[in-house]
């Protein structure tokens, strides 16, 4: 009897200590099971996160000459120029194998040297390979060494707003920082926010894109890089970042591995958006110097000399209602067909004028003043 109780008493231990087992069994397992989707992308896309310091040199006067007694200015004669190291910093990608890098071209254009920092630590010169001022993209190849793995890229033209936007990036030199958030608005005008020498259409997100983050990709909830951080609105409105479509950013990356630079169209036209409410409204008032077509489209304000849209025959007050045989109904819609446009090759335009009906004929030519 007393071997039974024994035995019985063994058993109890043992299955009290298999049934307090389990919760600890089942709360490792979900530990494991409990890390969320972005550090799954974290995961995958880190790696090809870089961060980039630059260094220039400029030339700078080492204090103000108006400050300087006139007395001693005759005595010590004009101050001479000193020569300053101006640093900066921002973030990159590695987009493929040979190890070229993505970034913003406000990081790197006009820098003397580039020290490209990689995931691990490790530090590379970087070489620019070519900018692009009016798409705020540049191209950078790193030294000789390991190439890190690339990040892979998606598909921005199959973006919806409320998909998941998440920021990679070192703010600040902050290594390795993630922010998340979604995508807010599609196709935002990057000359609304006051940038009048870009032709973009931004990804808008609400993921914290902070100074230093410029550069570093934004990644959909697969780990597809989606966009380039270029820069998040200040002040009034604050807490807005944009992003660069990596559609738009891969085009640029081929022609600036392939020469260097990107060649961009350009008419020579000034336009506003008309629509038929704001023609109506501005056609009731008894001082308009002319009547607008009640028709939505790109209205010419100015019209430069000498430009394809003056040879043309282009004139201010006309309505360009259709490029390429497809409708334009605001300035954003004229442009992104120019853009499409093979330079010198005849451009098919529909204008409103005085009330007719024309059709022109336009050559693009390439965008002046970049050099």
């Amino acid at each position: 009897m007393g071997r039974f109780r024994l035995c019985a008493v063994a058993l109890l231990i043992c299955f009290c200590s298999l049934i307090g087992a389990l919760p600890v069994q089942a709360s490792l397992s979900s530990a494991k099971a409990s890390h969320s989707f972005v550090a799954d992308v974290v995961h995958r896309v880190a790696p090809s996160v870089v961060r980039i310091d630059t260094e220039r040199l400029v030339q700078r006067q080492p204090y103000d000459p108006t400050l300087i007694d006139p007395l001693l200015r005759d005595l010590l004669g004009q101050p001479g120029m000193g020569a300053e190291r101006e640093r900066g910093q921002g973030s990159g990608v590695v987009i493929d194998a040979e190890g070229l890098v993505l970034t913003n071209a406000h990081v790197v254009e006009r820098v003397d040297e580039v020290t490209v920092t990689l995931a691990d630590g490790e530090q590379r010169d970087g070489q620019v390979i070519g900018t692009d001022p009016i798409t705020d993209l540049a191209l950078v190849r790193l030294g000789s060494g390991e190439r890190p793995s690339a990040a892979p890229l998606g598909d921005s033209e199959a973006l919806e707003v409320g998909d998941w936007a998440i920021a990679l990036g070192t703010p600040y030199g902050l290594e390795r920082t993630v922010t998340l958030g979604i995508v807010s608005s599609l196709h935002r005008n990057i000359n609304t926010l006051g940038f009048s020498d870009k032709r973009l259409d931004l990804i808008q997100t609400d993921a914290a894109i902070n100074p230093g983050n410029s550069g570093g990709p934004l990644v959909n909830a697969a780990g597809e890089v989606i966009g380039i951080n270029t820069l998040v609105r200040s002040g009034p409105g604050a807490g807005l970042g944009f992003a660069i479509p990596i559609n738009l950013a891969r085009r640029v990356a081929e022609q600036l591995l392939a020469t260097g630079e990107v060649v961009h169209p350009y008419l020579g036209l000034q336009l506003v958006p008309l629509t038929p409410r704001i023609a109506r409204d501005h056609n009731r008032d008894p001082n308009a110097l002319l009547q607008l077509p009640e028709h939505s489209g790109a209205l010419v304000q100015t019209v430069l000399p000498d430009s394809p849209a003056d040879q043309a025959g282009l004139r201010r007050g006309d309505l360009v209602i259709s490029a390429a045989g497809l409708p334009v109904d605001g300035p954003q819609a004229l442009l992104q067909e120019v853009d499409r446009a093979e330079i010198g090759a005849p451009l098919p335009l529909e204008v409103l004028r005085t009330g007719q009906t024309l059709r022109l004929s336009v050559k693009p030519a390439p965008l002046p003043g970049l050099g």
